[in-house]
């Protein structure tokens, strides 16, 4: 659980790096241009592609920060004793935040566009591109060291207590 802790808290500063600073600058003809992945989406909203601009804001920026923030909390509130029940509820919901996580997507996507447009313009990759990138390695290792077993276990084990206990005292009160 600790080296998923990590490695969250890796992805949520990576995460707040590449939605804040630029991710790739173009220069043509003397006219520079740099966005950010929320740029992006704007300029897609404003070329009137509103469906595609909403797609990229859910599966780049909104769906990638929900799949940090649950892991945060899933991680965080599993280290204690008893976690408390709404650790399972978010740990249901982790897998669809996964599924339109898609990061991995729009970096492909950025990159074929860049070599494509690399004969027309000068592009100037930004430290978001860089730092998305880490950030795609950094979900899939998440992904691979966080065993949700080992958090329902626990869940069931600290609800199932007073459970035990209740059943306890019927048992001593039924034998006398």
């Amino acid at each position: 659980m600790s080296r998923t802790l990590s490695l969250t808290v890796a992805a949520a500063i990576l995460y707040v790096i590449a939605n804040t600073v630029p991710m790739l600058g173009l220069t043509i003809l003397g006219h520079a241009a740099s966005t950010t992945v929320m740029g992006g989406a704007m300029h897609l909203w404003n070329d009137g592609r509103q469906l595609v601009a909403l797609l990229v804001l859910f599966t780049a920026i909104v769906a990638p920060a929900l799949q940090i923030c649950l892991m945060l909390a899933i991680t965080l509130r599993s280290r204690q004793e008893h976690p408390p029940r709404w650790v399972g509820v978010l740990l249901r919901y982790h897998p669809d935040t996964q599924v339109w996580s898609m990061v991995e997507v729009m970096i492909l996507g950025v990159l074929i566009a860049l070599v494509k447009i690399a004969d027309y313009a000068r592009v100037i990759p930004g430290i978001a591109l860089f730092a998305l990138g880490v950030l795609v390695f950094l979900l899939a290792a998440i992904q691979v060291t966080f065993d949700p077993r080992e958090v329902w276990e626990r869940i069931e084990w600290a609800g199932a207590v007073p459970d035990r206990r209740a059943a306890e005292g019927r048992t001593a009160e039924a034998a006398s």
